[in-house]
């Protein structure tokens, strides 16, 4: 069963950018709120069936807020508007506990966190967390310029700022960051964590690669992806519903078992949070997420509803 949804409202409202809203979201009646590590998120309901998920960038210290920062994106598809537009300072509104699927690794000896633009989100809660228990860690915080990229006060005012850096290629004519000093004496106890736009993602997990980190000490955190689309029909079979249907050539799993009066959970709909993942019992997975690790998908025991199909004419999941 699904965590019970909780009821906040905005307490404050601050715009860093033109394109940038942090908020900060409260219980209604000063109660603290369920406490999270860093790299969590929430799902924040904003409409009827919108849901997006957006990553706590406060110290997992507090308890008593609960900090976001929302790009608005040009390419929304109806959450960073609604978010910008709608939460307004004292408007209510129902969000889901936390949940971490980007956490620290607690047995790291030093961790190198890197956030591209809105990506730095989720490394502010890594790196309270990391002071807050003594750890030796680097965040580098990348972006276009200064003048496009949020929380850069508080980064400069806060208790680790002699570990933050910064890197805008608009100061470097252009140059990007060199990761090879960055990542400069790699070993085993050594883990970077990730979190920014898909190209920026893949430069920085090919880099560290490169200078010999293991997949199992590179983190990463997808907000946004290009799903692959379409594909040929087929059938899934609903066990615990005992219902089935076909998939046609542009409808998803989720949507096919939907209109068959199934209930399915989903939220992000691009197959990065994991909210849809279902057990597979018969048949093989088109994995289109990039929720699973490459391992999970070798299993072919799991799927996201949302955004992967069938390499085989028939699926049975547990649902």
């Amino acid at each position: 069963m699904p965590d019970a949804l909780l009821k906040v409202v905005v307490q404050k409202r601050e715009m860093h950018t033109d394109s940038i809203v942090v908020l900060e979201l409260v219980d209604p009646q000063g109660k603290s709120l369920p406490a999270f590590e860093a790299g969590a998120h929430i799902d924040l309901h904003l409409g009827d069936e919108l849901i997006r998920q957006y990553s706590l960038c406060g110290d997992p210290a507090d308890t008593s807020v609960y900090r976001l920062g929302i790009l608005k994106d040009p390419d929304s598809r109806g959450g960073s508007i609604a978010a910008h537009t709608k939460l307004l300072e004292g408007t209510e509104l129902m969000i889901s506990q936390p949940r971490n699927l980007f956490p620290l690794v607690p047995e790291a000896k030093r961790s190198i966190l890197i956030g591209g633009g809105i990506g730095i989100t989720p490394m502010i809660s890594m790196a309270h967390e990391l002071h807050h228990a003594g750890g030796d860690f680097d965040l580098w915080y990348c972006g276009r310029s200064a003048q496009t990229s949020g929380f850069l006060d508080e980064l400069k005012n806060s208790a680790f700022v002699e570990q933050v850096y910064t890197h805008f290629t608009s100061e470097h004519n252009g140059q990007r960051l060199d990761l090879a000093k960055v990542f400069q004496g790699a070993n085993d106890s050594v883990h970077v964590y990730v979190c920014g736009p898909n190209g920026f993602m893949e430069w920085v997990i090919e880099a560290a690669k490169k200078q010999g980190f293991a997949d199992t000490n590179i983190h990463r955190e997808f907000f946004n992806v290009e799903l692959e689309t379409g594909g040929d029909s087929f059938e899934v079979y609903a066990e615990q519903s005992d219902v089935t249907v076909t998939v046609g050539e542009n409808e998803s799993i989720a949507d096919a078992l939907k209109a068959a009066g199934v209930k399915v959970q989903v939220a992000c709909e691009q197959g990065t949070c994991g909210t849809c993942l279902c057990d597979v019992s018969e048949g093989i997975p088109d994995h289109r997420d990039v929720y699973l690790t490459d391992d999970e998908k070798e299993d072919n025991d799991q799927i996201t509803l949302c955004c992967s199909r069938s390499l085989s004419p028939r699926l049975v999941i547990d649902i």
